[in-house]
Parts: structure tokens; C-alpha cells; sequence
């Protein structure tokens, strides 16, 4: 165990529980890890600060005043015009490096840092925020009014409320010069459009892909490329646009982050026009596993026949076998030949009545003890003697035979203990 230094301060909600300028994660898209937070005299390198706004909008600023900033304070910088709020993400020299990736055109777009947030900045920034939902709801319905052939997917207003930007999607040119006129006209605003495509949308509203982890676009994506169908081809994947598709209903980002694995282990395979020649037959390429450096042939062209899997590096020796004039007994490694297989009984080791459902037993009535405490058996019941049919007797006195009675039979007495007289 390490003692607590004094000159760092326990913060919650970060990764670890001691921490310097709050180096873990929060609750925001694009969030960047700063591995350098520790180390001393990192903030001292460079003036420049990464600050985070609505969504996925980011900028970089000058700290001229010197301000001792860290991960998570609010701020507010310079904007044109007025002033803007957002949330510091990252300080240091990871900056500088960021700020390669943002592609600025020129140092003019790095403005400045007023200060820290104060309690009346917050207050016309909530302001703000809160008219965001209702001026996009109308600004559509005006969009709609004008025909125009675009969709507003949200609007941001700058945190002291004198200016909005609105995103909007449109598959053609749009002449929206009208449209300002009226939104300005609406909402007392400056209007800033701005044109955002399908991937740039999903990446401001964020969700969860088919993948069962938060968008890429939402998380740590800032280019966007452009991604073909040529990118599933090269990995052999199902060319089904609702399984290539994503959140955006584009091609899936991610089918760009393997594609070049995928070329470089696909030149170690032999071309899919070779024909690999045999004693037996020819064979054709069925289908390759990239990864594994395995390849399948077929006797038929068109469909599976007689597979036979070899990999790439016994593939190239038969073809240099067959450009020789030579041909082995078989594809397999020393003319091993492969052995049939018979057909396959799915229900061999199965049960046929094991979907039957199972007859209850019926329970057995427990047997009443004897009084003297000891069970007795019962005895077997004896069946019971048939009787004979009684034979109807004529109707006598002019009644009928069912009324009249039978006569009782005297009982016999027993014989041979008879006294003789």
C-alpha cells in the first residue's frame, strides 16, 4: 500500500479511486483517455484545451489566461458571436495530437478561454437548452411549408442563446435561403446550418449496434470513410444488405477494421482460376477460409462434389507439380487418399419414444395396521360363482310369470352322518 500523497484529491466517477485532474471516464461521447494526466508537467506543454459540446461537436482553444483546467470543469470560450459553454475533455499533449486528426485548416479557428463557468452563464445556458426541442419541431413544419427536400435532425443553441445551429440531412442540394429568412424571423437567432450525413446523425443520437456495444460513431469515431461492398467481398461475407446495414442504414463502419488483414492474408492463397490436376480428376475452388490458410476444392465447377480441403501451401505445390507436366495421385500430402464417408444415421444413438410422455403410476392406498399392531396381508379375493339362469315357470291362476314368486328351496340335510334305525 502506497501513502496518499496530499497534493492529489480523491475524485469519484473515474477509473481509479486516487486520480490527478480526473483522468477516468464520464458521461460523454468522444470521450478520450488521458493516459498522461500522471505524468508531471503534462498541462505545461501546450496552452491548448479540448472542449466537448452538444453531442459529438467538439473545439480547441487557447488557455491564454492561464487557467488551471482539468478533465470535466465548464467553461466559457470565445464564439462569433458572443460567448459558448462547454465541458473541458482533454488537456496536455494529447491536444496537440487530436488536433492533427481535426484537420483545422488554419490557426485562426483556435479561439480563446474567458474563464471558468460562472452561475448566470449556467442560467441563460439552461435557458437555452430548454427552447432546443420546440424550435426543431418548428422549424421542420417551416422546412415543410417552403418544399424543401430535407430533414432537420437537431438543433444546438450556443450557450448565451444569440445564435442556433441547425443539422440537417438532404440527399440533393438544397436552396435554403428562404428558410433562413423565416427560421430568423421565428426564433430572434442567429441561423448557422449545417449539413450532416446519415453516419454523422446516428452518431448525435447515439444508440447500441447489432453488436450489443454503443456505436462506434457515438464513442470514439471522428472520420468517417466511405465503405464499399467490396470490403465484405474481400472477407467473404454474405452480400445481405439488412446484415450489412447499420443503425444509419448504411454499411457498417466496422466492416472497414479487418478488410486489410483480410487483403494481405488473402495474396498468401492461390488464384481462384487455377484448376488443380490429379490422376483421378480435375479440381475446381469451392470456397477458402482466409484466416485459416485452408482451401476447399470440388470435382464440378458449379457445385460441391468430392470436396477435398488441403492448405494454401500444398495448394501452390500441386500447382507447381501440374506446371511441370506432373500430377499427384491426390490432393493430400503424401498421396494420402481420402477416405469415403458413409451416410450418417441423425437418430443411431436416439431414442425413438423419448418424446412419449411418461405414464403416472397410480399410488398404492396405504394398508391399515392390525390391532395388534402387525400389518396383515390381505387375502386374494375368490371370484365369484356364476348362477345359473332360472328357467321362467308358466303363469299359474291367471297371472304372469314375472309376478309369481319362486318357491324356496328346503334346505338338504347332510349325509353320511345319518343314525340308521
Amino acid at each position: 500500500m502506497t501513502e496518499q500523497r496530499k497534493d492529489l484529491e480523491i475524485r469519484t466517477g473515474c477509473d481509479r479511486g486516487l486520480c490527478h485532474q480526473a483522468i477516468g471516464r464520464q458521461d460523454r461521447q468522444l470521450n478520450t483517455y488521458d493516459w498522461l494526466a500522471d505524468v508531471p508537467g503534462n498541462a505545461d506543454t501546450t496552452d491548448l484545451v479540448e472542449v466537448q459540446f452538444k453531442h459529438t461537436r467538439k473545439g480547441y482553444y487557447h488557455n491564454v489566461n492561464r487557467l488551471p483546467l482539468k478533465k470535466g470543469d465548464i467553461v466559457a470560450v470565445e464564439a462569433s458571436p458572443g460567448h459558448d459553454i462547454g465541458v473541458v475533455t482533454l488537456t496536455g499533449r494529447l491536444v496537440t495530437m487530436q488536433l492533427k486528426k481535426a484537420n483545422l485548416k488554419s490557426a485562426d479557428d483556435i479561439k480563446r478561454i474567458y474563464r471558468l463557468a460562472r452561475q448566470v452563464d449556467m442560467d441563460k445556458y439552461r435557458e437555452a437548452k430548454a427552447r432546443e426541442h420546440e424550435t426543431m419541431i418548428e422549424s421542420r413544419e417551416i422546412a415543410k411549408g417552403l418544399g424543401l427536400k430535407m430533414k432537420i435532425g437537431d438543433v444546438e443553441y450556443q450557450g448565451d442563446g444569440q445564435k442556433a445551429i441547425f443539422y440537417y440531412i438532404a440527399d440533393e442540394r438544397v436552396d435554403f435561403r428562404q428558410l433562413i429568412k423565416d427560421l430568423a424571423a421565428a426564433f430572434h437567432v442567429r441561423i448557422e446550418m449545417k449539413q450532416i450525413g446519415a453516419r454523422q446523425e446516428a452518431g448525435r443520437i447515439g444508440g447500441t449496434g447489432p453488436c450489443g456495444r454503443e456505436l462506434c460513431c457515438a464513442t470514439w469515431m471522428k472520420n468517417f470513410v466511405s465503405v464499399s461492398t467490396g470490403a465484405a467481398r474481400y472477407q467473404d461475407i454474405s452480400l445481405n444488405p439488412q446484415k450489412l446495414a447499420g443503425m444509419c442504414a448504411k454499411l457498417k463502419c466496422c466492416l472497414n477494421y479487418e478488410v486489410d488483414d483480410y487483403i494481405e492474408a488473402g495474396r498468401q492463397l492461390p488464384s481462384h482460376e487455377v484448376i488443380l490436376q490429379t490422376l483421378d480428376a480435375d479440381y475446381f475452388m469451392f470456397k477458402k477460409d482466409i484466416l485459416a490458410g485452408l482451401v476447399t476444392y470440388s470435382t464440378d465447377k458449379r457445385m460441391a462434389a468430392n470436396l477435398e480441403t488441403i492448405t494454401a501451401e500444398r495448394a501452390k505445390e500441386v500447382i507447381e507439380m501440374n506446371r511441370r507436366g506432373e500430377k499427384p495421385e491426390s490432393l493430400q500430402a503424401d498421396g494420402e487418399q481420402k477416405e469415403p464417408k458413409g451416410p450418417v444415421d441423425l437418430l443411431a444413438d436416439g431414442d425413438i419414444h423419448r418424446f412419449d410422455k411418461a405414464k403416472k403410476k397410480k399410488k398404492k392406498k396405504p394398508q391399515r395396521p392390525a390391532d395388534n399392531g402387525e400389518k396383515q396381508a390381505k387375502a386374494p379375493k375368490e371370484p365369484k360363482e356364476q348362477k345359473e339362469p332360472r328357467e321362467q315357470q308358466p303363469a299359474q291362476d291367471g297371472q304372469p310369470a314375472s309376478q309369481k314368486k319362486p318357491k324356496k328351496k328346503k334346505p338338504q340335510e347332510p349325509k353320511g352322518n345319518e343314525p340308521k334305525q
